[in-house]
């Protein structure tokens, strides 16, 4: 017999993004008993600012959770931020960011990279989807089946010799440019993905997917960042393994 409280179920997820954070609480089915709640990302996006941020942010929410699910924008590997190439770059080499949440909520903590878990809250799992994130940056997710394909930056593969696809979309390129010239950019990449990985289906979201001005085919789907932070619910389903790692909070 479980005796375990429900709440002890449900999952915090924890959205960092180089514009905002947001955050929620998902049941195991990935649906929501909580409010979702925003707030801009700190300006210097240091790990203690954003940290700080999370705390500020998830008061609201209450303590109803157990378990702690976060996206960042970034390469993460076991628990660790690898790459930040939207927040405070230097600062974050191999910032151990889940075991810092994990030991200030006192709660076992999943942290992967924030597209990968917007994939997961929005893939149906049959056949070879993508999902792009436009925001501050550029980011993708590969799912196969259901299966996520994990620490593939595409985002960072070059366009030329001074840009990769993560300036060549980014926010910043796109008020330096122009929306319609941004919005040209962004057909020509869904034709490259479109030509190299015949993808069943295509998801953009990210903040920016609302300037999207063109035709899409009827296998790309515009999705809201509130769709993709259900993620978080699939992330605790997923086994144990090289790339889905728990930090539990350290013993006192």
């Amino acid at each position: 017999m479980n005796t375990q409280h429900p709440e002890a179920q449900n999952i915090l997820t924890i959205d960092i993004g180089g514009t905002s954070l947001k955050a929620t609480i998902l049941n195991l089915a990935g649906e929501p008993v909580s409010e979702y709640v925003k707030t801009p990302t700190p300006k210097e996006a240091t790990p203690k600012d954003v940290i700080k941020g999370i705390r500020e942010l998830t008061k609201e929410l209450g303590s109803g959770f157990g378990r702690i699910s976060m996206g960042f924008p970034g390469y993460v590997k076991k628990g660790r931020v690898q790459t930040a190439p939207n927040l405070g770059k230097d600062s974050w080499k191999d910032y151990p960011l889940a075991q810092e949440v994990a030991d200030l909520f006192g709660k076992p903590v999943r942290l992967i990279n924030d597209a990968d878990q917007q994939g997961l809250g929005l893939v149906s799992g049959q056949g070879f989807e993508i999902v792009f994130t436009l925001g501050t940056g550029f980011g993708t997710a590969l799912v196969y089946d259901g299966e996520l394909l994990p620490h593939l930056e595409l985002s960072h593969m070059p366009v030329s010799k001074t840009e990769d696809y993560d300036d060549y979309l980014g926010k910043k390129t796109m008020q330096e440019i122009g929306k319609e010239r941004w919005n040209k950019r962004v057909k020509r990449v869904i034709g490259v993905y479109q030509t190299v990985f015949n993808y069943d289906t295509l998801y953009i979201g990210g903040g920016n997917a609302k300037h999207l001005d063109f035709e899409l085919d009827q296998n790309i789907r515009i999705v809201s960042n509130r769709d993709g932070i259900k993620g978080g619910a699939r992330l605790w389903s997923a086994s144990e393994k090289y790339d889905v790692f728990t930090n539990y909070p350290a013993e006192k």
